[in-house]
């Protein structure tokens, strides 16, 4: 039987949790966010501090089939690998275009890291 977890760490847990789910559902419209990690470090989050919140994360409609997915097999559906992979391509675009070169650089070679290590893991089923 798991050891029960303090208060304050807990609620610190929780405030991840929430951070990380709100940034997730802000990246869906922003270029620069990403959502499905925000998700999985929300669920992961919500496991360390409420059960509860967990629970509604894996049913949510949205949401609860990527992170039950990623928990049973690592597995990323070919189409989000796809769509991720374009949204980092336009990302280093617009910083090879706006930000200075170091910065710009430094954006290419994390998206290409990113890319490499998501077309690595095996495809969803979904």
């Amino acid at each position: 039987m798991p050891l029960p977890v303090p208060r304050v760490q807990r609620w610190l847990w929780l405030l991840a949790g929430f951070l990380s789910l709100g940034l997730g559902v802000v990246g869906i419209v922003t270029p620069l966010l990403p959502t499905v990690p925000l998700v999985l470090l929300a669920a992961w989050c919500f496991s360390k501090g409420s059960a509860r919140w967990e629970a509604w994360l894996l049913a949510h409609p949205r949401f609860g089939p990527m992170v039950r997915e990623w928990r049973a097999s690592h597995a990323v559906p070919r189409r989000a690998k796809w769509f991720a992979t374009l949204m980092m391509a336009a990302s280093c675009a617009m910083a090879w275009w706006r930000a200075p070169l170091w910065a710009a650089l430094l954006a290419g070679l994390i998206c290409l890291s990113v890319a490499t290590w998501l077309w690595r893991l095996p495809d969803a089923q979904t």
